[in-house]
């Protein structure tokens, strides 16, 4: 029993020194990109003011990042092309005036240092601080800059072709839900912003590139239409709803992304009875943030006054049999291939905020056609 006792001792201890390890690698790998980016801000900054300095004319540019290129590849190896150069440049251009959640902190620091002074407010916020005089002992990067970045220099890279809005809520919400490089991508090309925008107002549409995306009430968790490419289910070919339902349960992780922030799956085929009869919810999450359950029905063809009824049904029984008091009411979600505006509007309620039809689709949207639509 001893022998038992030392080694599961002994196994408890392997797997926290572990875990420790696996945890002091991701800190030392954030570390890295953080002074990574912060250097080729810094790098950035310096080739701006060269320019400054001298001729603002686009040969004498471009012949000055072609001899910096060459005399750093010379010193330091790969990594200082002409084109890396550049982006360097255009981080500072973009990320000195930038003020993001993902800086916020920083900023706020450099606000309270400059207002103790006699400056006028204007004057409180200082992106850059002056370059230093020769005199004047040499700083660290990390030193030299107030500003702070939290994404990797390939983020930042994706992230600076966007216009300024876009950027904004990418990066807030890259920092908040820790998106690879990858998931960044796939969040942009499936219209995460637009979709996002086109069921709010302006001013709600301002908030998503000042805070993300927040859940305050029911609508802030919806979007449409719901992108669905991940599946790899063709539309061309027929499926049925347990086909789609299996494809989303086999790329659940995937499907909880594309749901939003604060999703927690539950079940799937959930029943519940009364009256002797049986009713099964196609799948059942709980969302942490708006805390409420939330059912959502597939529906593979046009959707029927029925449909809707029936998912008035199921989200009456869980606001009234499981539910607790103090949770909020239940939210029911109806994916549909294809749904009538009209029928939607006079079978639910005028004050609906629980029961939403929205379109789905198993391909990325273009762009042009959300962004026409949002313009509209």
């Amino acid at each position: 029993m001893n022998k038992m006792v030392k080694k599961q001792s002994r196994k408890k201890l392997f797997e926290n020194i572990k875990a420790l390890l696996h945890e002091a690698r991701k800190v030392v790998a954030r570390n890295i990109n953080t002074a990574m980016v912060m250097t080729y801000f810094e790098i950035g900054r310096m080739i701006v003011e060269h320019e400054q300095k001298g001729a603002k004319r686009a040969v004498y540019a471009k012949e000055t990042l072609k001899l910096l290129s060459q005399k750093l590849t010379d010193e330091f190896g790969r990594g200082y092309s002409v084109d890396n150069l550049e982006l360097m440049r255009k981080s500072y251009i973009v990320y000195s005036k930038s003020e993001t959640p993902s800086r916020k902190s920083e900023f706020q620091k450099t606000q309270t240092m400059s207002a103790e002074s006699d400056q006028p407010d204007s004057q409180i916020v200082q992106t850059v601080p002056a370059k230093p005089s020769a005199d004047q002992k040499s700083e660290t990067v990390s030193q030299i800059s107030p500003i702070t970045f939290q994404l990797s220099w390939s983020h930042y890279v994706f992230l600076m072709r966007l216009p300024e809005a876009e950027r904004k809520f990418y990066e807030i919400e890259a920092v908040k839900q820790n998106w690879s490089l990858r998931e960044l991508e796939r969040q942009f090309n499936s219209s995460l912003y637009e979709r996002l925008a086109l069921s709010r107002d302006k001013k709600k549409v301002r908030e998503l590139s000042e805070k993300g995306q927040v859940l305050a009430m029911p609508q802030d968790a919806i979007k449409e239409p719901y992108v669905l490419e991940f599946l790899g289910l063709k539309e061309e070919i027929t499926y049925s709803e347990n086909d789609l339902e299996s494809a989303i349960i086999t790329r659940i992780e995937h499907f909880m992304l594309e749901l939003g922030k604060g999703f927690l799956f539950a079940g799937r085929q959930v029943r519940f009875s009364f009256d002797e009869d049986h009713y099964y919810v196609d799948l059942v999450f709980y969302n942490r943030l708006l805390k409420c359950f939330v059912l959502i029905d597939l529906k593979i063809g046009k959707l029927k006054h029925q449909d809707l009824g029936q998912m008035q049904m199921y989200v009456n029984y869980y606001d009234r049999y499981v539910k607790a008091e103090d949770e909020n009411k239940t939210i029911g979600i109806i994916l549909c291939k294809d749904k009538n505006k009209a029928l939607v509007e006079i079978t639910l309620p005028k004050d609906n905020e629980q029961i939403f039809a929205k379109k789905y689709q198993l391909y990325l949207p273009s762009k042009e056609e959300l962004k026409k639509q949002l313009e509209e």
